[in-house]
């Protein structure tokens, strides 16, 4: 338990069947109405916190009372915890919606655990390597625009997969430019350039494509266009903003290596993007990409496994639904 801007908070992962909550505030990630067989109403609803999620149901309910409840708001409840086939439950007696000023939205967004402007910091140092001109001003574009840089600090990476959490998008960015510097060396047919910039750029527009602030989910022009296509507009018109600012044409060539690099970092037809990486830096991106969205979705699987005692997580979906072995059988130097 913890102390709260809400009172003695009780995080959804500490709650278990038996456990009765007088006065928790809860952030409402989705609701039903929904009429039993008796004609009654009831609500079938999902609470949460940065700590996760768990279904709600409150019967004889009112349309009053589903209105009341906004998603993606906060309500304030009392009720306890039954076990349902298995899972938890929160069976709700009483509540009233909350304000949203009155919470502290870090109890429930999951955020990272890095320090965002050291995070950012970092990166810029980084890019600071780029020895280009051309790329070299385009990035400048880029970092320059503060509501961009903003909005690039607080997204996440990913709707419900790897680094889906406040800041996610910027740590996987980091952690692959990271990467960048120690892989790259070793095969000098890859530019060091072209790696930075392209790693920089594969995922900016999803800050863009993902909303925010009380859950993550797609925007109209994420769900309509998504990251791959605006990433790639954006490109093309900083570029052209660059050509202007410098006095310099843009290489067209260069401009069109980057693009591909950002539309076909996913590196297969079935995961979106629409090109095959058919570059050697956007092969190695893709990778890069995959490599660290992978072991980070493996690290938060294990860490949050609820039951420590055994030896298998549940399986997992992003990870072609095995299930990971958590013991560690030698521990890093």
């Amino acid at each position: 338990m913890a102390k709260s801007k809400t009172g003695e908070r009780h995080f959804i992962e500490q709650l278990q069947a038996g456990h009765r909550v007088e006065d928790q505030v809860f952030l409402v990630r989705e609701k039903s109405l929904r009429t039993a067989s008796n004609g009654r109403l009831f609500i079938r609803a999902v609470l949460a916190d940065r700590t996760g999620q768990m279904p709600a149901m409150i019967w004889d309910a009112s349309e009053a009372m589903f209105a009341q409840m906004a998603e993606g708001g906060f309500v304030r409840l009392k009720g306890r915890v039954e076990d349902y086939k298995g899972n938890n439950q929160f069976v709700v007696d009483a509540m009233r919606p909350v304000p949203t000023e009155s919470v502290d939205l870090a109890e429930f967004v999951p955020a990272s655990e890095h320090d965002i402007e050291a995070m950012w910091n970092r990166l810029l140092e980084i890019l600071r390597g780029i020895k280009s001109p051309p790329l070299l001003s385009l990035v400048k574009q880029f970092v320059t625009d503060e509501a961009l840089v903003a909005a690039v600090k607080r997204s996440p990476a990913a709707r419900q997969l790897h680094h889906a959490y406040l800041g996610g998008l910027l740590e996987h960015t980091l952690a692959m430019a990271e990467l960048a510097l120690v892989v790259v060396p070793k095969y000098p047919q890859l530019s060091m350039d072209l790696m930075l910039a392209g790693i920089f750029l594969h995922d900016i527009a999803k800050s863009w494509e993902l909303a925010s602030q009380t859950s993550f989910d797609y925007t109209d022009g994420g769900e309509l266009v998504g990251h791959l296509v605006k990433g790639a507009v954006w490109i093309e018109q900083r570029a052209a903003a660059a050509a202007a600012e410098t006095g310099q044409p843009f290489p067209e060539d260069l401009l069109n290596v980057l693009q591909h690099i950002i539309l076909s970092h996913h590196g297969q037809y079935e995961f979106g993007s629409p090109k095959l990486p058919a570059v050697p830096e956007a092969i190695a991106i893709h990778h890069l990409d995959n490599l660290d969205a992978k072991l980070n979705l493996c690290r938060r699987e294990i860490d949050s496994d609820p039951d420590a005692g055994r030896d298998f997580t549940d399986r997992v979906w992003g990870l072609d639904n095995i299930r990971l072995y958590k013991k560690r059988v030698l521990e890093s130097p």
